[in-house]
């Protein structure tokens, strides 16, 4: 079955009660568990002596940010980077000009880059520009980055890997929406579509990122040895499968679309993260480590978490079975929902956050 969902799906835009940009307060909190992650790493190890930054000049730092959606996380991590560049450069060049910055927004196509737009900060000190595409390619001109950025984006796959949704395949994965690890062939097809992916974000990267060049990567992860189903993020999508399961044995949505339903996300471990970066060889690991989210220790509101799953995946949902048909799912949900209220806050394990900053090797 062919799948192209996932390519053109973007978090749900505006800036309303429902809107991405007013249901993503854990990812907004990723960013400032990151900051000192990030701007020490910036201070050690971004470098200024090479053939693009002349430090007699005013030069022109350039900034990506793949996968940005619609705002504000994006703002207040290019505002964290900026600070960090800025007090490394003024460090090492205390007579210099002032930099100018240049900061690239990436998102995919459907991406709402109007509200985007619309709420750039007042006072930035960059010059902003949209790049629609998938970051799975290139995107820009070889050499031209100084530093690439990608926040919870990257355990989104191109696309639902095809064993999956196909009935005669050992790995379909009827019964269940995500990759929860239990059945081997499923896992092993989701983790082989991620290190595609993975591969193919690295040299695109390469190419775009100047020699010695930084990247931050935060992604979302498992510990070692720690299955997705296990996890309360894990038992919340089982649970969410079980009500189109309901949903459809009700008639009131398709059997057959939920049985070919499934989440393009793939939660890796900090081993796989590390070999598949290294087997590409483009870029030097200088710092991975898990971030500690304050949200990990407290209890799941489902209504929260449902408004937040909606923000995410709405469009996907649209997708795959029509508006009507996702705007009843969402109706159905909540009320199902409540009575998995103890089994979502039993989990015994949570997913982590991975924290990785790269840098481009030197050819």
């Amino acid at each position: 079955m062919e799948n192209e969902e996932s390519k053109t799906w973007a978090m749900a835009g505006g800036d309303g009660p429902r809107s991405y940009a007013q249901n993503s307060s854990y990812q907004r909190g990723l960013v400032d568990v990151a900051n000192e992650s990030m701007s020490e790493g910036i201070k050690d190890k971004l470098e200024f002596n090479n053939p693009c930054s002349d430090s007699s000049n005013i030069f022109t730092f350039r900034i990506a940010d793949f996968g940005c959606s619609v705002g504000p996380n994006t703002f207040v991590a290019v505002e964290k980077i900026i600070e960090a560049v800025e007090q490394k450069h003024q460090a090492q060049f205390r007579n210099s000009p002032p930099m100018e910055f240049q900061v690239f927004f990436n998102d995919v196509t459907a991406n709402d880059f109007n509200t985007l737009f619309k709420t750039l900060p007042a006072s930035k000190k960059y010059f902003a520009a949209g790049v629609p595409g998938t970051f799975y390619g290139r995107l820009f001109p070889k050499s031209t980055l100084h530093l690439a950025y990608s926040s919870y984006s990257l355990h989104w796959l191109s696309r639902v890997p095809d064993e999956v949704v196909d009935s005669k395949s050992p790995a379909w994965n009827k019964g269940s929406i995500q990759c929860s690890g239990t059945a081997k062939e499923v896992e092993k097809a989701y983790s082989a579509q991620f290190k595609r992916d993975m591969d193919s974000f690295l040299k695109a990267r390469a190419e775009e990122v100047i020699g010695g060049g930084l990247m931050v990567i935060i992604i979302g992860g498992l510990p070692d040895g720690i299955l997705m189903a296990q996890t309360s993020a894990g038992i919340f999508n089982e649970v969410f499968g079980s009500c189109l399961v309901d949903m459809a044995k009700m008639g009131l949505v398709s059997e057959e679309k939920v049985d070919s339903f499934n989440l393009p996300a793939y939660y890796s471990s900090a081993k796989e993260l590390e070999d598949i970066i290294k087997n590409n060889g483009h870029f030097c690991i200088e710092r991975m480590n898990t971030l500690d989210h304050p949200m990990m220790k407290m209890k799941v509101d489902v209504r929260i978490a449902i408004s937040h799953f909606r923000a995410v995946f709405q469009g996907l949902l649209e997708k795959h079975f029509g508006k009507d048909d996702a705007d009843r799912i969402f109706q159905h949900f909540p009320k199902f929902a409540e009575n998995y209220d103890s089994v979502i806050n039993g989990a015994t394990h949570q997913h982590v956050d991975h924290f990785i900053l790269l840098k481009r090797n030197i050819n």
